[in-house]
């Protein structure tokens, strides 16, 4: 099987770094990316800085690619549209033979068998079903890397992983993504909004809002968390070693102390009801929110798994993510926001050359880096490359968060009020203030 391709699945950060580092290693890649451009899925939100900088935001396969053609990483925090711009596309460029796009993986299987099937599995190739714009096609494969992210399938408002009831029919007035004042300031602006989330998304449109708010005198924003207390939803702060990224939370805290969010603690949605042009939200435990004209739902990203279902994985049933990464990632028992760097070994499945990679690998997980998927693609594609030496290797060290909690932290309920407490309206200024 040594003569044929390696398929990667996607064309964003991740799916482009295997590309470069399989070409550094000999291997031919075929990257098939479901969008019309390189990057598609980050450009949707172009208009979001990151907090990591360009130095960690370049994979060193694709720098030693790129640098010959007389490229250069920029400086600063750039946009999700200056990371497309300045880096994955130029890099598609390089890659251009190898990429193919308006190509959706609908199906990976081992090549004659599903997955009730023993025999073969380890001597027999993977064929990848594609859909294109032609028609329908298999590519034979040696081993296939899925960096297809968890973009577009986003978590929904429901608190119990399901949509809400009423949530669906009130598409019109529900965004999943941060919003982007430029092209949605009369949306927004002089709105009542309702932001659900706790992560990094969630405070970086708490900024975005509350800096509406200043400019546009009756825009109101009410946060909802899940979690019983705001705890450590901040973030590290100043002892955050990705600096942009504890400022994020010094910001959000910022706004929470001029009065410019409202926030109720413990509320899982349940129902949204339609009342006029507004929507009401209703707890799990009947609390009832007023009417608010759009709804902002930032609860996370989940994998999409379903063209993976003829394929024998190895996932984590909480994360869905691999089982040995999982006990790392765990929001559930993971202690400290710091994820040890990892690869091939953690992320293998029964399925022989299958692997997860990127922010796909981490299923249900938060606080993904970047960085962390091009460690995972470096050794990944030395395990396929038959150097296991190098593939076992950790050659990253990873900026801590500052944050520590501990098992519960990030989803505990309120420790009064009967045996599942129950949504409380808190006083953000004074929480704020006390962290």
């Amino acid at each position: 099987m040594d003569e044929l391709p390696v398929v990667v699945v996607g064309a964003g950060p991740a799916g482009l770094s295997a590309a470069a580092n399989l070409l550094e290693r000999g291997l031919r890649p075929v990257v098939l990316e479901a969008g019309s451009r390189a990057g598609a899925a980050v450009a949707e939100w172009n208009y979001v800085r990151l907090f990591s900088q360009w130095s960690e935001l370049v994979d060193p396969a694709a720098r030693r690619l790129l640098e010959p053609t007389g490229w250069s990483a920029p400086r600063g925090y750039p946009t999700g549209g200056e990371w497309v711009a300045n880096y994955l596309e130029p890099l598609s460029k390089e890659l251009s033979e190898h990429v193919r796009y308006d190509a959706r993986v609908v199906g990976v299987a081992r090549r004659g068998r599903d997955r009730v099937v023993d025999a073969g599995r380890a001597t027999e190739p993977l064929t990848v079903h594609v859909r294109t714009p032609h028609g329908e096609e298999r590519i034979t494969a040696r081993a296939v890397i899925d960096a297809s992210g968890t973009w577009g399938t986003p978590n929904p408002l429901g608190g119990d992983g399901l949509p809400a009831i009423g949530e669906e029919a009130a598409a019109d007035r529900i965004a999943y993504r941060v919003p982007d004042l430029d092209q949605e300031l009369d949306r927004y602006a002089g709105k009542r909004i309702a932001v659900a989330g706790s992560g990094h998304s969630a405070l970086t449109a708490l900024v975005v809002l509350a800096e509406l708010a200043e400019e546009h005198p009756g825009t109101h924003v009410t946060w909802l968390l899940r979690r019983g207390a705001v705890g450590d939803v901040f973030g590290g702060g100043e002892a955050d070693q990705l600096p942009a990224r504890g400022a994020l939370g010094l910001r959000a805290k910022a706004a929470a102390r001029a009065g410019a969010v409202r926030v109720v603690t413990g509320f899982r949605t349940a129902v949204v009801e339609r009342h006029g042009e507004r929507l009401v939200l209703e707890s799990e435990d009947g609390h009832r929110l007023e009417p608010v004209d759009e709804v902002v739902v930032l609860t996370g990203f989940r994998p999409d798994l379903s063209f993976l279902s003829e394929l024998r994985l190895e996932l984590d049933p909480v994360l869905q993510a691999p089982v040995r990464l999982a006990p790392l990632i765990d929001p559930n028992v993971h202690s400290c926001g710091t994820v040890y760097p990892h690869g091939a070994n953690e992320l293998r499945h029964p399925e022989p050359g299958v692997y997860l990679v990127g922010m796909k690998s981490y299923g249900r997980a938060p606080t993904f880096l970047t960085l962390t998927g091009y460690e995972q693609v470096r050794s990944v594609v030395a395990e396929i490359a038959g150097d296991h030496e190098s593939a076992g290797r950790v050659e990253l060290t990873l900026p801590e968060t500052g944050v520590c909690g501990g098992s519960g932290v990030f989803d505990a309920e309120p420790s009064s009020g009967g045996c599942c407490g129950g949504s409380r309206v808190v006083d953000l200024t004074l929480s704020a203030q006390q962290q």
